[in-house]
């Protein structure tokens, strides 16, 4: 699969810039490409399709972090390591969206998701994870965690 396959699209973040009222971000990831691949790789071995707490979400930065940085946005299978997908995104596009799933989840339940994550076959929803972490890795692959989404009482 190919990281031009993936189109990402978010929405209910703006608010954050605004003081406007929280909503809870979402992330659409729609994929173009061969869809048998991508069907494979979010089942698990068991034949289900991987659920929300199967998966990690995170951004590898490709270069320091600063206003012009970009990095790849992944979704890996939590047991076996995997990619799932991978695609290319501004870093300060998905720092926004922590942000903003940060700032929801002040007002949020405890149990609530922090945001959502839908991912698209060619438009039609195929799986649609409620996340609680989101985590950021340096260009040098270190864990930076005030960038990072990590619930409270969550140890990595």
């Amino acid at each position: 699969m190919r990281r031009e396959h993936f189109t990402l699209d978010v929405s209910n973040v703006d608010w954050i810039d605004t003081d406007g009222e929280p909503r809870k971000p979402s992330v659409s990831i729609d994929f173009t490409g061969p869809e048998s691949m991508l069907r494979e790789r979010l089942t698990g071995s068991d034949g289900e399709v991987l659920e929300a707490a199967e998966t990690d979400v995170a951004l590898r930065l490709q270069e320091p972090l600063d206003e012009d940085a970009s990095g790849v946005v992944s979704v890996t299978d939590r047991i076996t390591g995997e990619f799932i997908l991978e695609l290319n995104e501004d870093a300060e596009n998905v720092l926004q969206f922590i942000r903003a799933a940060r700032s929801y989840g002040e007002a949020a339940s405890e149990d609530d998701g922090r945001y959502v994550v839908t991912i698209t076959l060619d438009g039609e929803e195929f799986v649609t994870y409620d996340k609680r972490t989101f985590l950021v890795y340096d260009d040098e692959g270190d864990l930076l965690r005030q960038h990072s989404l990590i619930p409270s009482g969550v140890e990595l």
